[in-house]
């Protein structure tokens, strides 16, 4: 088999990074939850689009591609609803790890309705994952405020909003090839901003940025979490192993709950760790089995 591209590998490293960044950027905004999504997807709509100037790729769309990406779309602005809101209940690093059982909810997808067969692997990956998170917050549940365990179940029904997402959009690109990544991309962003906007609307909130950390908060959102990081993974996931692009892309809770760690003072106790290192080690493996989901947006 031939070694991996380093390029590659370093791009695919990089981009798993830098979306690992993004529910930090999301607790830094004096915004609420779901401004902090439209303003992700927005500003991330308006970079992709000059990225496709950029790269003569910004012809016209045509109204089957919008037909198509409504789902997708609709998927990841409820996706990015409810994350945001799971990311203020219990902080960034638990948000984002609990998303990343999204791998699970498409393995019962494959099984329900493309009888793909499950192995002993995938339930050890299962179960690695389960007690993780048991040791993460199974063991102190009675102790947590309602909020938290809200905020739990919110993080885990992440993943079903993205496993909807992610099913939804390979069927798109199938049946319209010229949603290339980045163009799929960007039209996921724009009617995601466009629903998210009409969803802040009926809150009765307005779209005003109030200061300047919130302004860099939410640019940094757009520009690391919707656009470069993507843009290197996309470039970077064809050329390397399924197997590596699943364990890099594990960078992304991983970091995120280091972060939170670092950066708000989440308490983290031994058992936390290695609930943590249990819950990454079962996701990777439920992660390795068929091909892998096109490219998108993480939670």
């Amino acid at each position: 088999m031939t070694a991996p591209s380093r390029g590659a590998l370093l791009r695919m490293a990089a981009g798993a990074a830098l979306i690992s960044t993004t529910s930090i950027f999301v607790r830094w905004a004096h915004v609420s939850p779901t401004l902090s999504a439209f303003w992700r997807m927005a500003f991330g709509a308006a970079m992709l689009l000059v990225l496709l100037f950029a790269r003569r790729q910004s012809r016209s769309f045509a109204l089957r591609d919008y037909t198509w990406m409504l789902l997708p779309a609709l998927a990841f602005a409820s996706d990015l609803f409810v994350w945001h809101r799971s990311i203020a209940y219990i902080g960034p690093g638990l948000a984002t790890l609990a998303a990343n059982f999204q791998v699970f909810i498409l393995a019962i997808v494959g099984v329900m309705f493309f009888h793909e067969r499950v192995n002993a692997r995938f339930v050890l990956g299962v179960a690695l994952a389960l007690f993780g998170l048991w040791l993460l917050v199974g063991t102190g549940w009675s102790s947590f405020t309602p909020q938290f365990r809200f905020g739990v179940g919110l993080g885990l029904f992440t993943g079903v909003c993205y496993a909807v997402y992610l099913l939804s959009l390979r069927r798109a690109q199938a049946v319209r090839p010229q949603l290339t990544p980045v163009r799929a991309l960007f039209l996921n962003s724009l009617l995601s901003a466009a629903i998210l906007g009409i969803v802040v609307l009926g809150e009765g909130g307005g779209f005003a940025i109030p200061d300047a950390q919130s302004w860099a908060a939410l640019l940094g959102l757009g520009f690391f979490g919707q656009v470069l990081g993507w843009v290197l993974i996309a470039g970077a996931m064809p050329k390397l192993p399924a197997s590596l692009v699943g364990l890099l892309l594990l960078l992304q809770p991983a970091l995120s709950f280091v972060l939170d760690v670092i950066l708000f003072a989440r308490p983290t106790s031994s058992l936390d760790w290695l609930g943590l290192a249990l819950s990454l080690v079962g996701i990777f493996i439920g992660s390795m089995r068929g091909k892998p989901a096109p490219v998108g947006e993480p939670a």
